[in-house]
Formats: structure tokens, C-alpha cells, sequence
């Protein structure tokens, strides 16, 4: 009985909270972003999925420094990044512009929104792989969900900077979120955070980086994420092609395979 006992105390401790706490603090920023857009308070609504990736990102990393990390937080994880990273994306976007095109509009929605949803269960599928994909763990297979719903953004993220004369175009906003939805679902390698690891002379510099960075994003905030974004489209290409070659050289680096002994009288 005392034994059951400890075990419900466990499974209800602080640690083990605190990251399905934030996953769930990002889900309701990616729905408040859905309610700005509703009131055409824009620039609001593109700061709340912001703080979605920003939460999204961090809950992973402090379960795993905690050691709290579990199935359901997975699963919590991604039902979330469906909602704030697949639908509000969507939403927002044909409200912004894609609301003139009709159905056709809201079908180009429906589009990145489900793929979003088949990305997602991809990955859940992998988490249980005996056998994952080589450099599995410092690549992603396709675009991430957070990534991809700010590369959906991008022309209106770019809006508050350069204006919307062009940027909300139907075409262009069409075309985006095909394109941003086919690089979910594909197996194209992108950077993964996890191949970040930085050695204590060079972590000096990256806080100082991340400082400037923090205060270009305070002080101009939507120049910031723009060149954010762009950057990160810019990356995958540079990915895909190093994925290559250090697949190529992890394959030279592994010992030729055993050949058949042919008096085995084995048939091949």
C-alpha cells in the first residue's frame, strides 16, 4: 500500500509537471493568436505563436534536464503543435487574406493544416523505431512544426515591415503555405537543435549573441524574426547537402561487410 502510494506522489511531482505545463502554455498562445487575428490585432497575433515556439521549445529541454520525460508528455506535445503550429498558422492566414479567395483559399488551409497533423504522427511513429534514420539525431526529417508555422507567417510577418501591397497577394500566400506544407511531410533534412553542442570557450559567445540577439528583438522586433526566418529557409538547402555528405562519410568509415563463404553450401 505505502508502495503505491510513493507512486502516485511521483507521478504527480512538480518536475514532471512543469514541462507538460509549458506545452500547454504554448497551446493557449497559439489559440490567443487565432482570437487576435480574429479582432485584426495582427501584430499581436504573430507575437503569440512566437511565444508558442518559444514555450515549445523549451518544454522538451527542461523534461529532459528534470529527467521527466514520458509518453504522454510526448503525445501533450504534439496534439499541441497540431493546434498552434498547424491550425492557428492556417487560420490566420486566410484571414488575413486567403478569405477572398473563397473556397479555394480555405482548401490551401486545410492542406497545411493536415499536413502538419501527418508530419506529427510520422513523428510520434519514429519515436519507437528499433532502427532510426542515420543522423537521426541531429536532423530532422522534413520541416519541424514550429519551424514551419513561421515560414507560413513569413509574408505577414514581412507585412509589418515592408507593407502588405504585395505581400498579401493571394498567389503569394498560396504558394507558401504549399510550399511550407510539402517541406513538413518530405524527407528533406533540416537542422536539428540537438546538434548544437558548444565547448566552454565559445559558450561565452553565444551568450553574448544571444543577448544581442534579445535586444535587436526588443528593440526591432519584426526586422528580427523576419531575418530569422530567412535565415532558417536558407539553412535547408545548406542541410540537405551536408546531411549527405555525412552520411556519405559515415558510410566510407564502416567496415566493408562479411563476404559469403561459398563452401557454406548455404544457397544466397
Amino acid at each position: 500500500m505505502a508502495r503505491l502510494r510513493r507512486r502516485r506522489v511521483s507521478a504527480l511531482s512538480i518536475n514532471r509537471m512543469i514541462p507538460n505545463a509549458l506545452t500547454l502554455l504554448a497551446l493557449c498562445a497559439g489559440l490567443t493568436a487565432v482570437r487576435m487575428a480574429l479582432q485584426d490585432r495582427w501584430e499581436v497575433a504573430v507575437g503569440a505563436v512566437v511565444v508558442a515556439m518559444l514555450l515549445d521549445g523549451l518544454d522538451g529541454r527542461i523534461a529532459r534536464l528534470m529527467g521527466a520525460t514520458s509518453e504522454f508528455g510526448a503525445q501533450l506535445d504534439s496534439l499541441s503543435d497540431v493546434i498552434a503550429f498547424g491550425v492557428t498558422p492556417a487560420v490566420m492566414i486566410y484571414l488575413w487574406t486567403l478569405s477572398d479567395a473563397g473556397g479555394l483559399g480555405w482548401a490551401f488551409c486545410l492542406v497545411f493544416a493536415a499536413c502538419c497533423a501527418l508530419r506529427l504522427a510520422r513523428f510520434n511513429a519514429a519515436l519507437g523505431e528499433e532502427n532510426p534514420q542515420p543522423l537521426a539525431s541531429r536532423y530532422f526529417v522534413g520541416v519541424p512544426a514550429p519551424c514551419a508555422a513561421g515560414l507560413a507567417l513569413l509574408p505577414l510577418t514581412m507585412s509589418f515591415v515592408f507593407g502588405d501591397s504585395i505581400l498579401r497577394s493571394d498567389l503569394l500566400n498560396i504558394l507558401t503555405l504549399l510550399a511550407v506544407a510539402i517541406l513538413m511531410v518530405s524527407q528533406v533534412p533540416t537542422y536539428s537543435a540537438k546538434r548544437i553542442k558548444l565547448r566552454l570557450p565559445h559558450r561565452r559567445i553565444a551568450m553574448v549573441g544571444l543577448v544581442v540577439f534579445a535586444a535587436f528583438l526588443i528593440s526591432e522586433p519584426w526586422i528580427t524574426v523576419t531575418l530569422v526566418g530567412l535565415l532558417y529557409l536558407g539553412s535547408i538547402p545548406v542541410a540537405a547537402m551536408q546531411y549527405r555528405r555525412e552520411v556519405a562519410a559515415a558510410a566510407l568509415e564502416q567496415p566493408p561487410a562479411a563476404q559469403d563463404d561459398p563452401d557454406s553450401g548455404e544457397d544466397a
